[in-house]
């Protein structure tokens, strides 16, 4: 792809570093943002910076966050005896779209997965044990993608967790097996938070 200025260049070449936006997509966003009035790229411009530079993490369910403890956590209304295990904040996002839970959430920051050298350590699970050892917990429902790596964490979650009185659950599989938490719509996803089933369950299936 010919450019006839470096600065157009430039702009296109890391907007094409965005996921899912190849070369020919981010030249039409960038040539799109030139016809725009100066001042709507300075306001994307200072969204951005304001956003990476000022955005906080959840102290206590490392959810995205503008403050120290994120609004889930510091609701008073939801029950913060029931924990919805997550992988990322997208899936924060899916679940709360449903309407259809009240508890709180623990963020993992991702899966185990070997292949891709992400380990417990790697993982948001500690803080997630230390929930559960403070005794405040009543119920962990693993809701990670029904995938060999969610299913792998779910198991390590579960062995860290089992010596303690707590319930452990996991969402119905009315999420198709494989599939992400964050494409499911949104009947489909709440039915299976209702309709989740014990976590030992679970196991004897697979």
């Amino acid at each position: 792809m010919e450019f006839s200025s470096k600065l157009l260049e430039k702009a296109v070449n890391e907007m094409a570093q965005l996921p899912g936006i190849g070369k020919r997509t981010a030249l039409r966003l960038v040539l799109h943002l030139l016809k725009q009035p100066k001042e709507q790229t300075e306001f994307l411009s200072e969204a951005l910076v304001r956003m990476r530079e000022e955005i906080k993490f959840c102290e206590s369910c490392h959810n995205i966050s503008d403050v120290a403890i994120c609004e889930i956590c510091s609701n008073s209304k939801r029950n913060h005896q029931i924990i919805c295990v997550v992988e990322d904040v997208r899936d924060v996002m899916a679940i709360e779209n449903t309407g259809q839970f009240r508890g709180i959430y623990h963020v993992l920051g991702g899966k185990i997965s070997p292949i891709d050298g992400v380990g417990p350590s790697q993982l948001k699970i500690t803080t997630l044990v230390e929930k559960v050892k403070s005794g405040n917990v009543q119920e962990l429902i693993f809701a990670l993608s029904s995938t060999m790596e969610g299913d792998t964490t779910n198991f390590y979650i579960y062995k860290q967790v089992k010596e303690f009185e707590i319930i452990t659950s996991t969402i119905a599989r009315g999420i198709s097996v494989g599939d992400e938490l964050e494409f499911a719509d949104e009947v489909t996803l709440g039915r299976s938070l209702i309709n989740r089933i014990p976590f030992e369950n679970a196991l004897k299936s697979q």
